[in-house]
């Protein structure tokens, strides 16, 4: 991953802290080091504005690391008839994912966290289609209100982890009867493929263990995040920008166990 960085370059964001690898408790390892899991970079100021104030966010860019022995381990696997070994593993190291934290959120008492999966549709070209747009406007905005945070962006997410292409062939699908779940299927991939223990990961390192509420209606991001040994005090529901057009969207959601009202 840093191959292409001029060695000084490298050792002045190691010398100023601002390159740290950890292992799967979230401690700080050498590079060397057998049990590196992810890069972390950071923190990159970046200011924006969130409900009418000015904020500058901390960004924290990481990326799994990914030795030569596992994409071995992964080429040997389609040799012997499994295609999809090396889906989790392209996934895993070819998305770099972001920590957008509030000043002060390493220090913060149970912080609010929005695990965010990437949504280019819903986050950037605001289709009303699924609810993504206004859950990450929403969660900066709760956040601010609440003092502290973070959102975590895991880019490698789209279509709950089949990316954009197959994700808008699943649209003229679901226009056809149906629903976002059933769509994914009819292509032979997988419901939900999406993985969140590096999220956990990285929480850890930042937080030093320290419990956070999490900002969602998806019990498996709890699951997901307590596998990972990061500790979740509180579920704070973030149900907003229901409309017409994502109304069969989040029953689907609700059906497969999302905590939703049930007035949907």
């Amino acid at each position: 991953m840093f191959s292409y960085v001029d060695a000084n370059i490298k050792q002045w964001l190691d010398q100023h802290g601002l390159l740290v690898t950890v292992n799967r408790q979230g401690e700080t390892v050498g590079t060397d080091d057998r049990s590196a899991l992810v890069s972390i970079l950071g923190p990159v100021p970046l200011p924006r504005i969130i409900s009418g104030q000015q904020v500058t966010l901390e960004w924290y860019p990481f990326v799994r690391r990914t030795e030569l022995g596992d994409v071995l381990d992964a080429a040997n696997l389609v040799r012997e008839g499994q295609p999809n070994a090396l889906q989790e593993l392209l996934h895993s190291s070819m998305s770099v994912n972001s920590v957008f934290a509030l000043p002060g959120f390493r220090s913060a008492e149970t912080p609010l966290v929005r695990i965010h999966s990437c949504c280019l549709t819903g986050d950037i070209f605001g289709s009303q289609r699924c609810d993504c747009g206004p859950q990450l406007q929403g969660a900066f905005e709760q956040m601010v209100a609440d003092g502290a945070g973070a959102v975590i962006y895991m880019s490698g997410h789209e279509g709950r982890g089949i990316g954009l292409w197959a994700k808008a062939i699943t649209y003229l699908l679901q226009d056809q009867g149906q629903d976002t779940y059933q769509a994914n299927k009819s292509l032979n991939l997988p419901e939900d493929s999406r993985d969140f223990t590096d999220a956990a990961v990285v929480l850890r390192y930042l937080l030093a263990g320290e419990p956070v509420r999490l900002l969602s209606n998806n019990p498996d991001k709890r699951r997901h995040l307590e596998q990972g040994g990061q500790t979740v005090s509180e579920i704070v529901p973030l149900v907003v920008g229901v409309n017409e057009y994502n109304i069969r969207y989040l029953r689907a959601k609700k059906d497969k166990g999302h905590q939703l009202p049930e007035s949907l």
